[in-house]
């Protein structure tokens, strides 16, 4: 057994066990309320359960009001750093302060109201981080797109959030493009059904859009205006179980998903990750080196910081490019970051680039302490070559778009636990996890199973999905009742160390984001050309998966197979995005199946990562996966 003597885990750990109303009660406190919680959890409200209700507040005034008004409005909140614009800004809680209320008013005169929805689909600028907070100001419910998702995504989410208005940039910026998002925005409302009132859009200098009489409103101008006549609103009350946003999981088909987020417990759980799993202090500098597409931005670029007090870099770059393979170090020792929170695929781009670490030469990396990993396995080999470069602990920990923080973690604020790499740790305080057979029995120690989380959920995990309540409960409750199914396979082994190995659905892993096979598969199988289809995830060394289709054309005279292939490419980058990273399309005979007609995509995926692998007794035709493998191997893939 490990030593885990000199953290404060194990005790904090079993006092949360011991009383969670207590335990979650007490960490209420560092929240300020304009009226406490009647009851810290009400069993009998919502479909499992709601935290803190009763309770009244505004996340906005958590996040930068309160920090003003102890006197710290000359603190930097938020630092802009872009290399692809080659410019840097640094907002001071008093600055954030003034937009926040100057755009809130902005939004109230383009008739959005408590409760309203919006969307924002903007790049990485100040300017959203402005835009999240004054729709949490004045009670509305925001909905962030990421950028690279397609108009046909983008209009499925404008559906199902039915936005009272629309916050958008006129562009994104890759190294070497601009990537313009107005005709992406125009689009997506032709497509969709329902129509925002209003659009509000931020210029850049790099391409202005064109805007459309009667919707369209200049970012720039009516926030000009509002600041010269002394626009500005306060913030709204609201209720701890009111909706702060709707974040909706990536690659999902016909009727996306969105993640519904309350206000109360998102507060309460994610100010005490940033002191007790983090090890943060106010007025620190700490880097969350994602987009605020993802839940990742929405917790640790916006969120988590600024509730604590701190410092948050907000980066418009890459790990490798903008410049080179060292941008992350020269971040780091310019804006003296304590502690970066990254994804594994940032690490091993960088890695592949700068294998020795001769970048890091004459960096003063003095004021770095942590390095946290999450968004999808870290693998060992990663985690040793930061490790013995950087100096500092590398520590994985994993979480969910719908935990919104993180189900197991290594808590350097409690006193870090050993390191076993391949491992995310223990589970954190709310979360008693377990892994079960397919009956929904414990299993023993170092036996691979489902994943689950018995109910209920802790504070800032969702408490059902956006008007879908019978869906939430369909997708993550009914499998395993009385359990949230996280969809994810693996193991606890002796010390309570979680393994998590993989997906137990067809959710594969690209670079962090979740994409569902099925939504690609549904793109190709819309191909004229193709009689069936099927995706699989195939390890890669940068990426962690990619999305392999392989296609059965249909009979009769046709055009040559490569150039299907690269149509279906093309394809899938336009329904699905960029994000998708989809470039290997492969035409087979057909797909090796059971005898009841069932894909066996587990088997081609063992293939496709050259594991070990038998034909399933249940298969109809022994000899459709030789002939997948076959395919394969031309193509440089399988053993």
């Amino acid at each position: 057994m490990l030593d885990q003597s000199h953290s404060r885990y194990r005790q904090t750990y079993a006092d949360w066990k011991a009383d969670p109303a207590a335990f979650w009660g007490a960490a209420a406190k560092d929240i300020d309320w304009v009226v406490p919680p009647a009851a810290v959890f009400d069993p009998a409200h919502g479909v499992y359960g709601r935290w803190f209700t009763g309770g009244v507040c505004n996340t906005c005034y958590n996040a930068v009001d309160r920090h003003v008004s102890a006197g710290r409005g000359g603190q930097a909140a938020l630092i802009y750093d872009s290399p692809v614009t080659g410019t840097k800004r640094t907002l001071t809680y008093a600055d954030l302060l003034a937009e926040v209320r100057v755009l809130g008013a902005v939004l109230r005169d383009l008739g959005v109201e408590k409760g309203d929805r919006v969307v924002i689909y903007m790049p990485m600028v100040p300017e959203a981080v402005v835009a999240m907070l004054a729709c949490a100001r004045i009670g509305a419910v925001h909905s962030v797109v990421f950028g690279g998702f397609a108009a046909k995504e983008l209009a499925a989410r404008i559906d199902d959030a039915r936005p009272k208005a629309v916050l958008a940039a006129s562009c994104g910026l890759e190294p070497g493009r601009i990537v313009a998002y107005k005709p992406l925005l125009d689009l997506a409302i032709s497509m969709a059904e329902h129509k925002p009132d209003a659009c509000l859009v931020l210029q850049r200098p790099e391409l202005a859009a064109d805007l459309v009489d009667g919707r369209d409103h200049d970012w720039a101008e009516r926030r000009a205006a509002g600041a010269a006549k002394g626009y500005g609103v306060d913030c709204a009350l609201v209720g701890a179980t009111d909706p702060l946003y709707v974040l909706y999981t990536s690659g999902t088909t016909g009727k996306p998903k969105g993640v519904m987020r309350d206000t109360g417990g998102h507060l309460v759980a994610l100010r005490w990750s940033m002191e007790n799993l983090y090890g943060i202090k106010p007025g620190e500098v700490f880097w969350c080196a994602s987009d605020i597409g993802w839940v990742v931005g929405h917790s640790y670029i916006v969120y988590a910081p600024l509730l604590m007090g701190c410092t948050s870099v907000m980066y418009e770059g890459k790990p490798v490019g903008t410049p080179d393979a060292g941008a992350f170090w020269r971040v780091i020792e310019e804006h003296k970051v304590v502690a970066l929170f990254t994804a594994p695929t940032a690490l091993r781009a960088i890695k592949k680039e700068d294998p020795e670490g001769t970048l890091l030469a004459g960096r003063d990396l003095s004021s770095f302490r942590t390095l946290f990993l999450a968004g999808e396995r870290a693998d060992p080999d990663t985690i040793h070559w930061a490790e013995d470069r950087l100096k500092v602990p590398v520590v994985d920990h994993w979480w969910q778009t719908e935990t919104g923080w993180a189900i197991a973690a290594n808590p350097v604020g409690l006193g870090a636990l050993p390191i076993k790499p391949g491992s995310p740790t223990v589970p954190m305080p709310g979360y008693d996890v377990q892994v079960v057979d397919e009956a929904g029995k414990p299993v023993p120690a170092g036996t691979m199973g489902s994943i689950v989380i018995k109910l209920p959920l802790p504070p800032a995990c969702l408490p059902t999905l956006w008007q879908q309540d019978q869906r939430f409960r369909e997708a993550y409750l009914d499998t395993f009742p009385g359990y949230y199914n996280t969809s994810d396979a693996g193991f606890i082994d002796a010390d309570g160390y979680i393994f998590v190995m993989g997906r137990t659905d067809d959710i594969i892993n690209v670079a962090g984001h979740r994409l569902s096979t099925g939504g690609m598969e549904e793109v190709l199988a819309s191909h004229p050309d193709v009689a069936e289809c099927a995706v699989i995830g195939v390890k890669d060394a940068l990426k962690g998966e990619v999305p392999c289709g392989f296609v059965v054309l249909k009979a009769g005279e046709r055009r040559a197979p490569d150039v299907i292939e690269k149509e279906l490419v093309a394809l899938v980058r336009e329904r699905i995005g960029p994000v998708a990273a989809f470039k290997l399309a492969f035409t087979v005979n057909r797909l090796p199946k059971t005898r009841s007609g069932k894909i066996l995509r587990g088997t081609m995926k063992k293939i496709a990562d050259a594991e070990s692998w038998t034909a399933p007794a249940t298969i109809d035709d022994p000899v459709a996966l030789e002939e997948i493998a076959a395919v394969l191997k031309a193509r440089g893939l399988g053993g």
